[in-house]
């Protein structure tokens, strides 16, 4: 499956199809060490609450079909932690261009 776009999202959705294998998320949003942008977009919506109005969304992407499909993964109680978190982040990056945290100065 390619990740280029957000799945449409019903209730037989099943989350497993909604986020590639752990080992297939890029290193750089399973390290907990350095964190990027996403990693923090990932954060801020877990444990404050998603503000839209910080994202900015990539041409040809329905951002309000990509924040569904992030919402499940985000929501789910399965796969584990670990593994949703660094999903979310990963195709937070492939669908949004750009993301202020309210913790870096730029929101």
């Amino acid at each position: 499956m390619t990740w280029d776009q957000p799945q449409e999202i019903d209730s037989a959705t099943r989350v497993a199809r909604l986020l590639p294998a752990y080992g297939n998320i890029p290193k750089d949003f399973r390290d907990s060490i350095g964190r990027n942008k996403w990693q923090r977009f990932q954060e801020d919506w877990f444990f404050e609450g998603l503000n839209r109005d910080r994202l900015v969304c990539k041409e040809g992407i329905d951002a309000k079909k990509a924040l569904r499909h992030l919402a499940v993964i985000q929501g789910s109680f399965e796969p584990k932690h670990e593994h949703k978190r660094a999903a979310v982040a990963y195709l937070a990056s492939l669908w949004f261009d750009d993301y202020k945290a309210a913790k870096d100065g730029t929101a």
